[in-house]
C-alpha cells in the first residue's frame, strides 16, 4: 500500500563469483533466490530441498531444490546452502548471516560499506595501482618468426568497411597506433585482410585474418601447452583461490622489428604493421604460453594457461602472499590486467572442465548435463536419432545388441509409436554410459581436437573430443540448446552454420589459439567458413556474419554424413524445451553474432539453397 523500497537493506555478494545484490533480511532462516537468478549464477546443479519453508502468512514455500555455493562478502568466502523459489525472492537470510559473524556488525554499516565485488580488487590495486591499468608492454622478451623455405609472400586485399562502422573502426585503429600497437607503412610484399568483432565488454577487436596465408607457411612455436593434471597438482590442498586475466594478452608482448612486416594488415586507410603480438597467428599461444611459464617460475601455488593465472593457497595467508609474489612478477615484465575478469579468494573456482575447491578436483557437471537432461524420444524420428548415437558409440559399448533391441523394436511398426518399459530401461541405461569415464576424457592441450556440431528444428548440439593416436575418439564435453524464437525461423543452413557458431564460442577456452577439426554434416558450409580466400561475396548476409566470428579460430572445416554424426545430432534433436542461451554464450556473443564488422556486405546479396 506505501513504497517502503527506499528502507530496505541490501547488500553486494558474490555467489560462485558472480555478483549479486541480496535484500538483508534476518526473519528469513533460510538464504533464498529466484529462479530467474539461479539461471544468472550459472544455474548450478540443484538438490532436493531439505527444509520445508512457510511464509508470514503460513502458506508453504514452493522451493525448486537447493544447492550449495560459495558465497563472498567483502574479502571473506564461505560455503553456504542457498534455496531456489519460484517466487521472486532475493533474501540473505539469518543463516548467511549467522555463518559470516554479521550480527556484530551495526546494519547501516554492514550494508552501506561491504561490497563483495569492490572490496578484495580495490586492495591489491592500490599496492600495484599501474598493473591494474592501461595496456602493459612487456619489455622481457621479443618474439620471432620462422617461415617454411621456399614460401612465397601472400598479399591480400583489403575488405570494405560497412558505412555505419567506419568511424568506429578508424577510432580503434587510431588507438592501436597512439598505442603503437601498429604502425602505417607504405608497402610491403605482405598483407592479410582484418577481421573485427565486439568483445563481451563492448569494445571492438580489430585482428588480422591470417588463415589467409600467412598461419599456412609459419613454422610452429615448439613449446608445450600446461598439462591439465599438471596445474591440478600444484594446487592440490589449496583452500582459497584467485583467477587474474591479463588485459589485451598478446598485444602486450612486442614482435621482433624483422619479423613485423610479415604481419601487415590491410584495411581501408592503407596497410600497417603489427609491432606486437596478434591474435590469429598461430604460434600465439605456444610462444605467449612459454613467456608466462618464464615469469611465473619458482613460484609454488600458481599456474598460467596462457592469459588466465590461477592462484591456490592452503589458508588466507599463504594465498595472499603468493598472490602478492605473482602480481610483483607481473609488475617487472611489465604486464597489466584487467580487473573486470579477475577474481579474488574463491573457496570454489572452474576451470578445464573441472571444480576446484578445498574438497579436491571434480569433473564439472556442466559436461554431462546436456546427456542427463535429454528427455525420452517421442516419435519414430527421435529413435533413430538416438539410435545414431548409440552406431557412434557403438565400439565402446558392450552388449551392443541387447541395449539396442527394444529400441530397435519400434521401427518394425512406424505407424504405432509404443514406448514401454524396456525402451525406458535401455535408453536409461545409454545415458548412464554416455555419462561414464568409458565415454569422457579429460582435455589434454596435446591431443588432437574435433568438435562436432548441428541443428535440428527445434535445437543445436555440439560436443568437444579428442582423437588419440590408436585412433579412439573420446568426448571431452557435450552441449546443446533449444533453438529462440527468432532462430525457429533461420532456414536449415543458417541453423547449421549458427550451430558451428555455438560450438566454437561454447568451447572457446580450450579452442581458441588451438589449431582443431569442425565437423558438420551440411556441404555447402565448406565453402563458406572453410575458404583460405575470403569469405565468398555472395553470401547470406547472416551467414556472413557466422562467418566473421569463426574467422577468430584456427580450424580445417570437413564434412561428415549425417548417418554418422549421431553424437551431435542427437543433442540438437532430444533436448529439454527451453528457448534461453545459457548466460555465457549470450554473453560472448551478445555482440559478435550481430555485428557487421569490417567485412563491407553488399546490397545485392542472395539467399543460399539448403
Amino acid at each position: 500500500m506505501c513504497n517502503v523500497e527506499a528502507r530496505r537493506k541490501y547488500v553486494n555478494v558474490l555467489i560462485n563469483g558472480t555478483p549479486v545484490k541480496l535484500q538483508l533480511d534476518t526473519a528469513s532462516d533460510i538464504t533464498v533466490i529466484s529462479e530467474g537468478l539461479w539461471r544468472d549464477v550459472g544455474q548450478p546443479p540443484l538438490m532436493a530441498a531439505t527444509v520445508k519453508a512457510k511464509t508470514a502468512s503460513q502458506n508453504y514455500l514452493q522451493l525448486k531444490g537447493e544447492f550449495d555455493a560459495s558465497i563472498t562478502i567483502a574479502s571473506r568466502t564461505q560455503q553456504a546452502t542457498i534455496r531456489v523459489a519460484r517466487a521472486n525472492l532475493f533474501l540473505l537470510g539469518a543463516d548467511v548471516v549467522e555463518a559470516f559473524e554479521l550480527g556484530s556488525i551495526p546494519m547501516d554499516q554492514f550494508c552501506s560499506n561491504i561490497d563483495a565485488v569492490s572490496t578484495p580488487e580495490s586492495v591489491w590495486e592500490k599496492r600495484f595501482p599501474t598493473v591494474f591499468k592501461g595496456m602493459g608492454l612487456c619489455l622481457k622478451s621479443r618474439i620471432k618468426l620462422e617461415i617454411k623455405e621456399g614460401s612465397h609472400p601472400v598479399f591480400r586485399p583489403k575488405r570494405p568497411v560497412a558505412y555505419a562502422m567506419l568511424q568506429t573502426v578508424d577510432e580503434e585503429l587510431d588507438r592501436l597506433e597512439a598505442l603503437k600497437v601498429i604502425t602505417p607503412v607504405d608497402y610491403s610484399d605482405w598483407a592479410a585482410p582484418i577481421v573485427v568483432v565486439r568483445k563481451a565488454n563492448g569494445k571492438i577487436r580489430i585482428c588480422g585474418d591470417y588463415s589467409t596465408g600467412l598461419n599456412d607457411i609459419l613454422r610452429p612455436h615448439e613449446y608445450p601447452l600446461p598439462l591439465p593434471e599438471d596445474i591440478f597438482a600444484k594446487l592440490a590442498r589449496c583452500q582459497i583461490f584467485s583467477k587474474i586475466d591479463l588485459s589485451d594478452a598478446f598485444l602486450q608482448v612486442q614482435i621482433d622489428e624483422k619479423f613485423r612486416p610479415l604481419l601487415t594488415i590491410n584495411t581501408h586507410r592503407g596497410l600497417y604493421h603489427y609491432n606486437r603480438l596478434p591474435p590469429g597467428i598461430k604460434i600465439a599461444p605456444a610462444a605467449f604460453q612459454q613467456l608466462i611459464d618464464t615469469m611465473l617460475a619458482g613460484i609454488t601455488g600458481v599456474c598460467g594457461y596462457m592469459d588466465d593465472l590461477i592462484i591456490g593457497g592452503m589458508s588466507d595467508k599463504d594465498h595472499d602472499n603468493t598472490l602478492n609474489l605473482v602480481l610483483k612478477r607481473i609488475e617487472e615484465f611489465g604486464f597489466t590486467l584487467r580487473p573486470d575478469k579477475c577474481v579474488f579468494k574463491m573457496c570454489q573456482i572452474k576451470y578445464l572442465g573441472h571444480v576446484i575447491d578445498g574438497r579436491g578436483i571434480r569433473p564439472d557437471p556442466e559436461k554431462i548435463s546436456a546427456i542427463q537432461n535429454l528427455p525420452a524420444p517421442t516419435d519414430i524420428a527421435g529413435v533413430r536419432s538416438f539410435l545414431g548415437a548409440i552406431n557412434y558409440y557403438g565400439k565402446f559399448v558392450p552388449m551392443m545388441r541387447d541395449l539396442r533391441f527394444p529400441l530397435d523394436n519400434l521401427l518394425k511398426n512406424e505407424k504405432q509409436f509404443k514406448w514401454t518399459t524396456e525402451c525406458e530401461a535401455a535408453f536409461k541405461k545409454f545415458k548412464e554410459i554416455l555419462s561414464s569415464e568409458l565415454l569422457l576424457t579429460h582435455y589434454d592441450p596435446t591431443a588432437e581436437i574435433i568438435v562436432s556440431a548441428d541443428a535440428s528444428s527445434v535445437g543445436i548440439g555440439a560436443t568437444i573430443s579428442h582423437k588419440f593416436p590408436d585412433g579412439s575418439v573420446k568426448v571431452i564435453q557435450h552441449a546443446s540448446r533449444a533453438l529462440t524464437n527468432a532462430e525457429f525461423n533461420y532456414s536449415q543452413i543458417d541453423r547449421e552454420g549458427l550451430a558451428l557458431v555455438y560450438a566454437v564460442t561454447k568451447f572457446h577456452k580450450m579452442l581458441y589459439g588451438r589449431h582443431f577439426r569442425l565437423q558438420t554434416d551440411h556441404r555447402p558450409l565448406l565453402r563458406i567458413f572453410g575458404s583460405k580466400k575470403g569469405i565468398p561475396v555472395y553470401t547470406a548476409t547472416r551467414l556472413q556474419r557466422f562467418a566473421l566470428t569463426m574467422q577468430l579460430y584456427d580450424f580445417s572445416i570437413e564434412y561428415v554424413q549425417s548417418g554418422h554424426f549421431g553424437n551431435a545430432d542427437i543433442l540438437s534433436r532430444l533436448i529439454r524445451h527451453h528457448v534461453k542461451p545459457e548466460r555465457e554464450y549470450r554473453r560472448r556473443t551478445k555482440y559478435a553474432i550481430g555485428f557487421f564488422a569490417a567485412r563491407g556486405l553488399s546490397l545485392y546479396t542472395r539467399r543460399l539453397a539448403a
